[in-house]
């Protein structure tokens, strides 16, 4: 956590107004993978939903490109000596999208109401350290920790902690509110309309609290799940700016009026790793046998070149390569692949293969962009006896079938680390994340020693003392394998160059985009 003066002068820092000479105007279309599902960030980590999102709402403070927390709800905030109070000093003159002020009973209800029993990251990470949150009157908010939280600012931007009026969610069921659908939020932009599968329109917010911002007057999310038919609309002007372009794609793209640009982050979140969930509640991925012949059995630097095209590394760790000071390179070498020794750990597993030849038929759930993914696991697990069948779900039922009534025997999600293990990592392996929340921990592992571990590095202060923790967790957790951690995955966004200033780095990746030309 930053030092007092060190907070003093990140609240003194304000953004930047925009430049007379950036006209302000036009619409932009953004392809989107997926459709959202609704449209409630705070109850969900599920990358379509926040790349839509991230627009309507926003956090206490913004991180830029860097990671490096800037006022935004917050105009500043004090950190206590004991680094166990943090006050945050509101923006006055805030509203909501219906017109109601922004205060600091807004922050309250957010945080005790939604985000620390329905956001995964924010219940992992954030819920153990915080002991109370109190209102110093209409636009101040001070957040009393049980211990100091080394992560707290980095966890408190649009993607990790949108805040969501209490007026329209106190006393109510945020997961069924019907403001999910019809979001109210003080955003850059607001709600116009949403058709599902097909697209969600947002509003320029003319009472927005930054001057001038936003420059666009319309957004539209166009929903289009196939890669191909993202970038031909790019390329044809149906679209204007695509979050992800695959390697292959960027270079099609290169020379034809494309603005590209490389970011480990992304609306969902930063340092992504996509990673083949166990359900370990049931028979079959239970079996630690099972897990080790399949990580012996899968080549993940194919998966790397032939799905990613190169773009990212092989998992080597838990802990992305990305928060590096945590990191253990190395951690997953033992399971390079090797088919013989997959097939000879299956056998003492005591999973014979049947007269079919399979050993086991196992369905796999994941979002229709993971198609690739989910295809070459059933390419390389079948030399195993091993069948996958795909169940490609949209948000809302994955959430349902995975972490609700846990209806699957594998599954894969893109876990976000976001820039330190309490905002993105803990949730996935904490026994204390396990439950009804989406993108938790969705294998269901429990392990003491590992929670002793990342209870011990959330309550350090240094480092490299929290980095040693880290790193002792990511021992049993490359034995236990509760998970298969595969490819680190990098983004790279691209829009035409007749628009300026996308920021997809970020939730809010339009508040400042503007067409040129």
């Amino acid at each position: 956590m930053p030092s007092r003066r060190l907070a003093c002068l990140l609240a003194a820092t304000l953004l930047a107004a925009p430049a007379a000479a950036q006209p302000r105007g036009g619409t932009a279309v953004i392809a989107v993978a997926g459709d959202p599902g609704h449209l409630n960030p705070a109850i969900s980590t599920a990358g379509p939903l926040h790349a839509v999102a991230g627009s309507l709402f926003n956090g206490l403070v913004a991180l830029d490109e860097a990671g490096t927390p800037q006022p935004d709800l917050a105009e500043g905030w004090i950190v206590a000596p004991d680094g166990l109070a943090v006050t945050f000093r509101l923006r006055p003159g805030v509203r909501w999208h219906d017109g109601r002020p922004f205060t600091a009973e807004d922050v309250q209800v957010g945080f005790d109401r939604l985000l620390l029993r329905h956001h995964a990251r924010a219940r992992a990470g954030l819920a153990p350290a915080i002991a109370a949150i109190e209102t110093e009157g209409p636009l101040a908010v001070t957040f009393r920790l049980r211990r100091p939280h080394p992560a707290l600012l980095r966890q408190l931007d649009v993607s990790e902690a949108p805040i969501l009026p209490a007026h329209l969610f106190a006393g109510t069921d945020p997961v069924t509110n019907p403001a999910n659908l019809r979001p109210v939020g003080t955003g850059p932009f607001r709600f116009d309309s949403h058709r599902r599968d097909d697209q969600v329109v947002l509003l320029r917010n003319a009472d927005y609290f930054r001057p001038g911002l936003p420059r666009l007057d319309r957004l539209v999310f166009r929903i289009i799940p196939d890669a191909n038919t993202q970038v031909n609309a790019l390329l044809a002007g149906e679209v204007d700016m695509l979050a992800r372009v695959a390697p292959p794609d960027a270079a099609r793209l290169r020379g034809r009026g494309v603005t590209l640009t490389e970011t480990r982050s992304a609306a969902g979140g930063s340092n992504c790793v996509m990673t083949l969930g166990f359900n370990l509640d049931r028979a079959v991925p239970g079996n630690a046998g099972l897990r080790e012949a399949l990580a012996r059995g899968l080549d993940r630097q194919r998966m790397l070149d032939q799905v990613a095209f190169g773009q990212g590394r092989v998992a080597e760790a838990p802990i992305a390569s990305g928060i590096a000071w945590a990191h253990q390179p190395g951690a997953l070498a033992t399971w390079s692949p090797d088919v013989a020794d997959a097939n000879r750990r299956l056998d003492a597993a005591e999973l014979p293969r049947g007269g079919d030849g399979l050993r086991a038929s196992l369905d796999i759930v994941h979002f229709p962009a993971f198609a690739r993914w989910s295809e070459i696991l059933r390419q390389q697990l079948a030399p195993l006896g091993i069948a996958l069948r795909a169940r490609m779900m949209d948000p809302a039922a994955l959430a349902q079938t995975v972490f609700a009534r846990r209806d699957f025997d594998l599954t894969l999600v893109s876990y976000c680390n976001g820039t330190d293990p309490e905002i993105g990592v803990r949730r996935m392996v904490h026994s204390a994340a396990i439950g009804n929340v989406p993108f938790s921990n969705a294998a269901g592992y429990r392990n003491a020693e590992v929670d002793a571990m990342f209870d011990r590095a959330a309550s350090l202060q240094e480092d490299a003392a929290r980095g040693a923790a880290y790193r002792a967790a990511q021992a049993i957790l490359a034995r236990d394998l509760p998970y298969l951690w595969l490819v680190e995955t990098d983004f790279t966004a691209a829009w035409r160059d007749s628009f300026a200033d996308f920021a997809p780095w970020t939730g809010q990746v339009a508040e400042r985009a503007w067409r040129s030309r």
